[in-house]
């Protein structure tokens, strides 16, 4: 277990100063996974860069893992082009057509 610290007397401290070690421990918590995300990606950028690559060559750029492509649901009415899955941020031709009072459900394919 790693600590930068040595023990802490909490019970010496006043209720501020345990507030502000509250805030600081729970700030810890939902930043560990980034931090560990983050350790990860520099070593694994030095071992690529020691095998003469960069990482992003070696990743497929835009690509996550477990994501998966999800067919068109929605289709533009006069361009047949635009289309939407349903999925993620709606585009401006959809929010168009809402806000003109129009029903997504009206443009389903």
């Amino acid at each position: 277990m790693g600590t930068k610290m040595g023990k802490i007397d909490i019970d010496n401290m006043s209720l501020q100063e345990l507030k502000v070690l509250q805030k600081d421990v729970a700030k810890a918590i939902d930043t560990f996974e980034d931090r560990q995300r983050q350790e990860a990606r520099t070593v694994l950028e030095a071992k690529a860069r020691e095998m003469g690559f960069q990482l992003n060559d070696l990743v497929e750029p835009g690509r996550k893992p477990g994501r998966k492509v999800t067919a068109a649901k929605y289709r533009h009415p006069e361009n047949p082009e635009l289309t939407w899955s349903g999925r993620g941020r709606q585009p401006q031709w959809i929010k168009d057509l809402i806000e003109a009072g129009g029903d997504k459900e009206d443009y389903r394919i």
